[in-house]
């Protein structure tokens, strides 16, 4: 997967296709996100790079319910690659 401004857009809008709103903040995660479960809002720390970016998205779309029907065609293959990827790693 390339780390580029595009594949951040693509793993964000799986997020925002289940109904989650991705924000970008400064804060002290130490992790580099944080769920508000209760709100559906997942932000991420805005001083992470691309990659960091990406990276972090990879470790939390496959920890969040995600409705696998609401996604377009394209944003389905690329959750089923990165679950994939998770999996493999796991």
């Amino acid at each position: 997967m390339k780390y580029t401004q595009t594949t951040l857009d693509k793993l964000g809008n799986i997020l925002e296709e289940s109904g989650y709103v991705v924000r970008y903040e400064r804060g002290t995660f130490q992790s580099g996100w944080c769920l508000l479960e209760a709100r559906k809002i997942v932000v991420l720390n805005k001083f992470l790079s691309v990659e960091g970016r990406i990276n972090t998205l990879m470790e939390l779309i496959p920890q969040v319910p995600v409705d696998f029907d609401k996604l377009t065609h394209e944003s389905q293959k690329l959750y089923e690659e990165v679950v994939k990827k998770s999996a493999t790693e796991a």
